[in-house]
């Protein structure tokens, strides 16, 4: 599983974790494998274009947060880079190591890093920004372990969403469901605009240089049956949402599903969801 933890920087105030960050640790846990089976190939997209834009290659000391089942990881240590990683779920952690073997995968949690300050060249953080309570704690601590001149990569979902990444939260809605109150949103001191200016205005307050923001479009190539297995599970919020129904709600979304996905689904059934995400980098000074 890589070293172990080392005790950094003792001084540093702690950051508290936040309703939504234990909310987030509930969400995710055990959730590796169904990730895997669904979410995990969409959340890939943006992965060769945050490794450039970080400017990964031979040799660079990556730092991979969030890292899932170990998509970014990986494709970093097939360019030769020297790579940790961590993530909070533990069961993501072992999916990773599995994935990539000579990585340094570890448990841990932003906003607080055990890894002594400067100490990697590029920290990519795969949508890592939409999982955490106080987002520009986070952003400063990634800043904190980046060495001067190393770049931090970063995606969000951008808002309002594309059409494809609403179909789920459209299912929902149309079957009446109601978000559970153990579901907590961003507390609206701690939230940003998810917008190119949004994001790229959080890595400025950041203290990072050179920092542009631009908006990746794709479209999504799966099933309906796919692209329910995720939420059916449990998985991210809209699976939380979905599994805390009653079975005829549940029963509801599927068919509602069904239904409003028909104006994405091609002449073989498959379906074709379109995508957007903001991907911003800034730079250590």
């Amino acid at each position: 599983m890589g070293r172990e933890w080392v005790t950094v920087d003792e001084g540093r105030a702690a950051v508290p974790e936040t309703p939504f960050d234990e909310s987030e640790r509930r969400t995710w846990a055990g959730s590796a494998e169904a990730y895997a089976a669904g979410f995990a190939r969409l959340c890939a997209y943006p992965v060769p274009r945050l490794l450039d834009a970080a400017g990964v290659g031979e040799g660079t000391r990556v730092l991979d947060v969030g890292t899932g089942t170990g998509s970014v990881a990986a494709a970093a240590r097939a360019r030769a880079a020297r790579v940790t990683a961590v993530d909070a779920e533990p069961e993501m952690v072992r999916s990773a190591a599995r994935a990539v073997p000579d990585a340094d995968v570890r448990t841990a949690a932003l906003p607080h890093l055990p890894f002594p300050d400067g100490e990697f060249d590029a920290v990519i953080g795969n949508f890592v920004l939409n999982h955490v309570g106080r987002p520009a704690a986070a952003l400063r601590e990634l800043r904190r372990v980046t060495a001067p001149g190393g770049r931090i990569a970063l995606t969000i979902w951008a808002a309002p969403a594309a059409p494809g990444q609403a179909l789920l939260g459209r299912a929902v809605q149309a079957a009446g469901a109601v978000r559970p109150a153990h579901l907590p949103t961003l507390a609206p001191e701690d939230d940003f605009p998810r917008t190119a200016h949004g994001l790229a205005t959080l890595l400025r307050a950041a203290d990072l240089a050179e920092v542009t923001c631009r908006q990746l479009s794709w479209n999504h190539r799966t099933t309906i049956e796919e692209w329910w297995r995720g939420p059916a599970a449990g998985v991210a919020s809209i699976g939380q949402i979905v599994i805390s129904q009653p079975p005829a709600v549940i029963e509801r979304i599927r068919h509602q599903l069904g239904v409003l996905a028909e104006e994405f689904m091609e002449a073989d059934g498959r379906l074709v969801l379109p995508h957007s995400a903001l991907l911003a980098v800034g730079a250590v000074g």
